[in-house]
């Protein structure tokens, strides 16, 4: 249910795909996903996971980098407001 919610208010700003069944989204963030995280909760207070803690170096790369793991535990209605802040922080950034 959150994610039905939440993916049509991320996608406008931010490349994100809806897995069947997931309980998490992966938005590419295109840009440093750990400087975003910090960022996003310094100035939206949402916590989310940078996709490059998720994954190992490898010599093509981090898998994870520039993506960022949002969980959809929480009620639809809270989900809906972090994904509006979300979105307000990635059109103003």
């Amino acid at each position: 249910m959150c994610e039905h919610a939440a993916v049509p208010r991320i996608r406008p700003t931010s490349p994100v795909g809806l897995a069947y069944g997931a309980f998490y989204l992966w938005p590419d963030v295109q840009r440093d996903d750990e400087a975003f995280t910090r960022e996003l909760f310094a100035r939206q207070n949402l916590t989310i996971l940078p996709g490059s803690y998720l994954a190992r170096d490898t010599r093509a790369g981090n898998p994870g980098r520039n993506h960022v793991r949002i969980s959809l535990v929480a009620s639809v209605e809270e989900c809906v407001s972090a994904a509006q802040r979300m979105r307000t922080f990635l059109e103003k950034n």
